[in-house]
């Protein structure tokens, strides 16, 4: 019998690398899908779940305290800016993810003063009109007090360019390379965490944080953007990602700042006027410096002051006549 030609070795890997392309274009294509794996994303900084005192899976890298150091609330200032640029790149609230980060961390517990405040209020009403069962027990006197009011705010997020503008220009020379070079953009974030004393309205922490990294846009690059943005490296709200990696590093900070933590003072106390007095103000320091500035200098009092009397000097005393 004869024996069958063996195929050739490079033809082989030809068919196998077409057909590797082939399969490649037509799930990009959107022809292919696969099942949805729960818990198979990508990963953000920001990761796991809290529950209590307790975490599961979260980041290694969030600072952790061993006591907590009293309740707080998250607020966003919603009429920001910076929140209404959150809409452009279709993200939602920072608060849900950065109550969870200081939940993780179990150095505050979180209270809730946002939107689930109405539904707290709905079932306080059906209580007191007489629709709850009894042994509800939404009675008064039961809501915590938050001791602390934490307010995030971003500074800038914005593409700061990268390797595209530098090498982009080589892709008729380099051919793939090039178009690889031309989808690479540098990405950065800075944003700041500041919390308030809700009691006497003092500032007690502030800190500043940032992120950074590299979007590796490849089919982008590769096919002139004919794909989308959503053939990137992360496709799915790099923006949400470097933003939360960079609060992370900013509660990071904040939580350092506060475990050293030391009251400012002020002589005389705090919201009493101050150390820097005005003339004629009615403060302490006003009135002392006031009464300084007025008293006069010994240099003064001493050219102004008189002469001490002089004496009549004594007679002598003479013998009594005999």
């Amino acid at each position: 019998m004869q024996r069958s030609p063996r195929p050739n070795a490079t033809l082989v890997r030809k068919a196998i690398t077409s057909l590797g392309v082939g399969a490649a274009l037509l799930a990009f294509g959107g022809c292919v899908s696969t099942a949805p794996v729960v818990g198979g994303g990508e990963k953000g900084p920001v990761t796991g779940s809290a529950g209590g005192a307790t975490t599961a899976n979260a980041n290694s890298s969030l600072e952790h305290c061993d006591a907590t150091l009293g309740t707080l609330g998250v607020v966003e200032d919603q009429a920001a800016t910076w929140y209404q640029e959150l809409r452009n790149h279709k993200l939602g609230s920072t608060v849900p993810v950065i109550r969870m980060m200081i939940q993780q961390s179990n150095c505050f517990v979180v209270v809730e003063r946002g939107n689930a405040m109405q539904n707290m209020n709905t079932e306080r009403a059906l209580q007191q009109s007489g629709e709850a069962r009894g042994g509800s027990n939404f009675g008064k006197g039961q809501m915590v007090a938050a001791d602390y009011t934490m307010s995030p705010s971003i500074q800038f997020s914005q593409n700061t360019g990268g390797m595209g503008g530098a090498l982009g220009g080589f892709s008729g020379a380099l051919g793939v390379a090039g178009a690889i070079a031309g989808g690479i953009k540098s990405n950065e974030a800075s944003t700041t965490l500041i919390m308030i004393d809700n009691r006497s309205g003092v500032q007690l922490a502030a800190a500043e944080g940032s992120a950074k990294n590299m979007d590796y846009n490849v089919m982008g690059g590769l096919f002139g953007g004919a794909l989308g943005g959503g053939a990137g490296g992360y496709s799915n709200s790099p923006e949400g990602k470097l933003i939360m990696a960079a609060f992370a590093d900013s509660y990071n900070q904040l939580i350092r700042a506060v475990r050293n933590y030391k009251a400012q003072t002020v002589k005389g106390g705090l919201g009493t006027g101050g150390a820097l007095g005005v003339s004629g103000g009615s403060t302490a320091a006003s009135k002392s410096g006031d009464a300084a500035a007025a008293a006069p200098t010994p240099a003064a009092a001493k050219a102004t002051a008189k002469p001490a009397a002089k004496k009549p000097a004594a007679k002598p005393v003479t013998p009594a006549a005999q």
